[in-house]
C-alpha cells in the first residue's frame, strides 16, 4: 500500500502529465498543496513562459480561500531556484508560508541539480525528496534527455503483422494496425513535440503527421520532419500544402544525429519516429531509439516488407510493458543495442 506521501505524489504527477506537449523545452511538472491532510490546491506547468506547477498550485488554493501557512507542498521536479522567465519557485514556496516540500525527482541539469533543496533548508523548510521518484523520472525523461545530452527523447513507433510485416498483400488494407491503435498513436503524437519520417515514407505514403479531433484541442501541432538524402520532394504533398506547412522541415543529406540535435535546437524535447524499416533500423543500430512501440496485429501473411529489412541487426528490448490495443498488442520496450554488437 502506498503512504501518504506517495499518495499525494501520484496526484502531482497526474498534473504534471497533462503538460507533456506543451511546455517544451521545459519539462512537464506537477505539485498539489495539502493542509491537514486535505488536498486545498493543484497545479501544472502549462506552457514555456508561463507560472510554473508550484505557483499554479500556491495560486489555486489561495483563490479557493486556503492559507497555505505551513502547508506541505508535493512537487515532481526540484523546485527552481533561479530567475528565468518566471521568478523562482523557492521564492514562491517560501513566501506562501509552505514548511514542507517533497520532492519526485532532483533536477537532471547539473547546472542546477540541488541548489533548490539546500536553499529551502536554509531557511528552515523541510524537504523530502526522491518520492516515486521513478515515476517522475519517467515523467521528466523528455526533458531529462535533451538537457543532458542536447538530444531530444526518441520514440520509435511502427507496426507489424505477427510474421514481420509492414504491409499486406495487393488489394489488401493500407493499415496493418486497428482503429483503436491507431487512435493510441495520437495520445503519443500529443505528448511529443515533432514527428520525423524518411523521405521513402513521406513519398509513398503523403502523410499529414497531425493531431486531430480531440486530440488537437488546446495543442499546438508538432513540428514535421522529413529526414532525406534526396531534397527533390513532391511538393504537392500535404506537408507542403496544408494548413500547418510552417510546421514542416526537411533535413537533407545530414546525419540522423545531427538532424535530432537541430530538431532539440528548436526547443524540442521529444521526437516520435513513424518510419519506414530502413530508417527504424538505421535509428536502432546508431542507438539513437529511447523508446520503442511496436502494435502488433493478429494476422499472418503480409507483404514481403519486413520491419527490419537489414540482417545481422541485433538489440535488446528492456523494460517492456504489454497491453491489448483493441486486438492488437502494443509492447513498449527500450531498445539497446549489446556492447559487442556495437562497432
Amino acid at each position: 500500500m502506498p503512504n501518504e506521501d506517495e499518495t499525494f505524489m501520484q496526484l502531482a504527477l497526474d498534473e504534471g502529465a497533462r503538460g507533456l506537449g506543451l511546455t517544451s523545452p521545459n519539462p512537464a511538472v506537477g505539485a498539489v498543496v495539502v493542509q491537514d491532510g486535505e488536498v486545498i490546491g493543484r497545479g501544472w506547468h502549462r506552457e514555456a513562459g508561463g507560472a510554473h506547477a508550484e505557483v499554479e498550485a500556491i495560486r489555486d488554493a489561495v483563490e479557493n480561500g486556503h492559507s497555505t501557512d505551513k502547508a506541505t507542498i508535493y512537487v515532481t521536479l526540484e523546485p527552481c531556484s533561479t530567475e528565468g522567465k518566471t521568478p523562482p519557485c523557492v521564492r514562491a514556496i517560501l513566501d506562501a508560508g509552505i514548511s514542507r516540500v517533497v520532492v519526485g525527482a532532483t533536477d537532471p541539469n547539473p547546472a542546477h541539480a540541488g541548489a533548490g533543496f539546500d536553499e529551502l533548508r536554509n531557511a528552515g523548510v523541510e524537504v523530502a525528496t526522491g518520492v516515486l521518484e521513478e515515476e517522475a523520472m519517467h515523467l521528466l525523461r523528455f526533458f531529462a534527455k535533451r538537457i543532458t545530452t542536447g538530444l531530444p527523447y526518441l520514440i520509435a513507433k511502427t507496426a507489424a503483422t505477427l510474421d514481420g510485416r509492414t504491409t499486406l498483400g495487393p488489394g489488401q488494407s493500407q493499415w496493418i494496425s486497428s482503429p483503436q491503435s491507431r487512435e493510441d498513436v495520437q495520445l503519443w503524437r500529443q505528448q511529443c513535440d515533432a514527428i520525423l519520417v524518411g523521405g521513402e515514407t513521406f513519398r509513398v505514403d503523403n502523410p499529414f503527421l497531425t493531431l486531430r479531433g480531440e486530440f488537437d484541442d488546446g495543442r499546438p501541432q508538432p513540428l514535421r520532419v522529413v529526414f532525406t538524402s534526396d531534397d527533390d520532394l513532391p511538393k504537392g504533398h500535404n506537408l507542403f500544402t496544408d494548413e500547418h506547412a510552417e510546421r514542416t522541415r526537411i533535413h537533407c543529406n545530414i546525419s540522423l544525429s545531427e538532424s535530432l540535435k537541430q530538431i532539440a535546437e528548436e526547443g524540442a524535447n521529444s521526437v516520435l519516429l513513424e518510419s519506414g524499416g530502413r530508417l527504424l533500423a538505421h535509428a536502432i543500430e546508431e542507438d539513437l531509439v529511447d523508446e520503442l512501440i511496436l502494435y502488433l496485429a493478429p494476422r499472418i501473411g503480409g507483404s514481403t516488407t519486413r520491419l527490419l529489412p537489414v540482417d545481422g541487426l541485433l538489440s535488446e528490448i528492456t523494460d517492456m510493458q504489454v497491453d491489448q490495443i483493441g486486438p492488437d498488442l502494443r509492447i513498449i520496450g527500450k531498445p539497446k543495442r549489446p556492447a559487442s554488437s556495437q562497432s
